[in-house]
């Protein structure tokens, strides 16, 4: 069968259906020769036609087929020498990935074909495999890009009004009993009435979607019968995963994703992806050959500099790309434009984003990776979150990301977590990250909303679990319990797991109310996990990465119906004041024509905290006066806004202490709108107490009192 072709173009890169024909284009540096492979979608495991690319542009491979169109199946076939000791994997008879693939259809069926390497052979890696691949690689998808948007528009909310929710396509949905059994743990899923309308009322302003690039799991994963459910093992940085589509797999996951995207943008809510650039998933040097390894090995991954057939590993899953390359880097960024552009997504969280930072060894916050996104005019403008850290040395980089970028801020979910567990010598930092962590961020120019703050995520234990496990138990995982953390600042409140014990149960759930009601007053932008507002557990499993299962979703039926009830009033009570989402930094300055101070720091009697009192090892409680006249800040047409003000009391001592209102000055009368112990959240007959009146507020929790002066919409 003879196939016409043209000569093509080199760019863009990838498949391109242009409404006559399909435009291929592939950056393969060190290739001798490139084929083009085409397959039936009936047969999808036969190759129909196989065409030799003979125009090259630069490093790019590119041809032009008249009369192709969407849905047709594809793959390539590379040439070039065979040489692992320097940094070359060229093998042929494996068929190949477009690492520009905008759709893949369906997943791996794992086979010793797969490998570049021939199984059992004495140079093992070293040496060459003639299996053909074909039959057992999905193969890439030529799409029709066109899709009525209706008008979309970006809901751009300022980080300052953002409440993050943390969620996973599948688990979020699969067991909702209003969302259709055909539409459950997809992307049709989340865009469902019951979801959005769920995520509104909740008070949710971004989804944070765990990794939707198309991904694979691993065959060890896979012969133990399990799965790789969080994603981060991308293979396809452009192709949404097709395990989340209802609709179809040959670019339908693509109009099914957009739509998911319109419905959530028309609530008025975000999308941020949470995107893994720092790693694929074909692993080390014993890894299969699915796409980059086979396409350019030395132009994509981070390789020994002396002994090139193994690989640097600052990811822990045995490869890390070369964001120093210009292909890597031209890599990410299409495909970060892609998503905002074509798919019209708000942002990204960034894993392991220290890996993308390293320069040579180090990590150079100053690298070109974060000069490219900074003069990018249309990625620097969406949400850009990096997870500050990765597991080299020297990886640890909270605080040190460039300004435009916020950060996971792991240091302020290790200190909430100690001070709740009555961790002692906590008063200062605790003080530090409650009000945004300047310590961090002010130096650089950065705000308080540079800080992601969390106590949870989706790697570690549920919030349920943080308060009712001392040690991980992740039995289900199949590496007797050695894989996670070990140290989790966790405390089980008297007992490991479930217990009858009416005491252990009330203390937790208190707990819990006072993570949250933390979480939610501290200055910077919470982010909360899908489930932690309904008590789901994961049964002391702090690493269910690979639990595609009952563990892992969120189970409706047995939802915490009274703690959904006060998260969502906790979060109404953010919402409604400004004071708890200053857009500037405290200055710890006398408001002019007032007086006060924007903030104040006080003991359970009522006198002002001195320097020695924060140096007391046992000290568990404190009170924050937060001037509403302080909060330094204009509304969107140059108003100066003010606030309540407000008494916060965080009692971590084990028993009831009494303490006393602020004295006259900051506030004649106090109502109490939160309390914890109580379960209470802007009750609707609120305790009032005069001037430094003494009052009694139990152990392991927090009141919050209001001098209600002001009366008016922040929004």
């Amino acid at each position: 069968m003879t196939t016409i072709t043209y000569p093509g173009k080199p760019f863009p890169l990838g498949a391109t259906w242009d409404g006559h024909g399909v435009n291929f284009a592939l950056y393969a540096d060190n290739a001798t020769k490139v084929e083009l492979c085409l397959f039936s979608n009936l047969e999808p495991d036969i190759e129909t036609v196989r065409i030799e690319m003979t125009e090259r542009s630069y490093q790019v491979w590119h041809t032009y087929i008249p009369e192709l169109g969407p849905g047709q199946l594809y793959g390539y076939r590379v040439h070039g020498p065979y040489e692992p000791e320097n940094g070359h994997r060229f093998n042929h008879h494996k068929l190949l990935i477009d690492p520009y693939a905008k759709a893949i259809a369906g997943t791996i069926n794992w086979h010793e074909s797969l490998f570049g390497y021939q199984f059992g052979h004495e140079d093992e890696d070293l040496s060459y495999s003639e299996l053909d691949s074909a039959p057992y690689i999905p193969k890439a998808v030529v799409i029709d890009a066109s899709f009525d948007w209706e008008g979309d528009k970006a809901p751009n909310i300022p980080y300052f009004q953002s409440i993050i929710y943390e969620a996973h396509v599948k688990g979020f949905t699969q067991l909702h009993p209003d969302i259709p059994e055909e539409i459950k743990g997809t992307y049709a899923g989340i865009a469902h009435p019951a979801t959005i309308n769920y995520l509104k009322e909740l008070g949710i302003t971004a989804i944070e979607l765990l990794p939707v690039h198309h991904f694979i799991t691993d065959w060890y994963l896979q012969e133990k019968g399990l799965t790789n459910y969080w994603g981060y093992n991308s293979i396809g940085f452009f192709a949404p995963d097709v395990r989340y589509s209802s609709s179809g797999v040959l670019g339908e996951q693509v109009n099914e994703f957009k739509q998911m995207v319109k419905e959530l943008h028309r609530a008025g809510i975000e999308v941020i992806l949470d995107v893994v650039y720092n790693h694929t998933g074909e692993g080390n040097e014993k890894g299969p050959t699915l796409s980059f390894k086979g396409v350019d090995n030395a132009s994509y991954y981070r390789l020994v500099e002396d002994d090139q057939r193994y690989y640097m590993d600052y990811t822990g899953t045995g490869n890390t790309l070369n964001a120093n390359l210009p292909s890597v880097l031209r890599l990410i960024m299409d495909s970060l434009r892609y998503w905002i552009l074509e798919m019209h997504v708000d942002g990204f969280r960034f894993d392991l984003a220290s890996a993308l930072a390293r320069e040579l060894h180090g990590v150079d916050k100053l690298s070109s990776f974060f000069d490219i996104i900074h003069q990018d005019p249309v990625i620097s403008q969406v949400k850009l979150i990096a997870e500050p850290w990765d597991v080299g040395e020297g990886g640890y980089q909270v605080g040190n990301f460039p300004p435009g970028w916020t950060e996971w801020n792991g240091m302020y979910r290790d200190c909430m977590r100690d001070f709740w567990r009555g961790e002692e010598s906590m008063l200062a930092e605790f003080a530090n990250r409650f009000t945004g962590s300047s310590d961090l961020y002010f130096d650089d120019y950065r705000r308080p909303t540079a800080s992601i703050n969390f106590i949870t995520a989706h790697d570690g234990f549920t919030l349920h679990d943080l308060v009712s496990y001392n040690e991980k138990h992740n039995e289900a995982n199949g590496e007797d319990s050695k894989d996670g953390d070990d140290h989790n600042r966790s405390w089980n409140c008297g007992a490991e797991g479930p217990t009858d014990d009416q005491w252990i149960i009330d203390l937790r759930d208190r707990q819990k109310r006072n993570f949250l009601t933390t979480l939610f007053l501290s200055q910077g932008v919470p982010m909360l996990v899908a489930g932690d507002e309904m008590s789901r557990t994961q049964n002391g499993n702090n690493n269910a990465y690979c639990q595609d299962n009952e563990i892992s979703w969120l189970n409706w039926p047995t939802a915490d119906a009274p703690l959904m009830d006060f998260t969502k009033k906790l979060i109404h009570f953010r919402k409604n004041h400004l004071v708890f989402r200053r857009r500037r930094w405290f200055q710890g300055q006398p408001i002019k024509g007032h007086g006060l101070e924007d903030i104040g720091w006080f003991l359970p009697n009522g006198e002002e905290m001195e320097y020695e009192h924060w140096e007391q090892d046992h000290a568990k409680s404190l009170g924050v006066f937060l001037n509403g006249r302080g909060v330094h800040s204009r509304g969107g047409k140059g108003e100066i806004v003010l606030d309540d003000s407000f008494y916060v009391i965080f009692n971590a001592y084990h028993d009831s202490l009494n303490f006393k209102a602020p004295a006259a000055k900051y506030g004649e009368q106090w109502q109490v709108c939160i309390d914890t112990f109580r379960q209470q959240v802007e009750p609707e007959e609120p305790i009032v107490y005069k001037a430094s009146e003494e009052f009694l507020v139990e152990g392991r929790s927090i009141l919050v009192l209001k001098n209600p002066i002001f009366h008016f919409d922040n929004e």
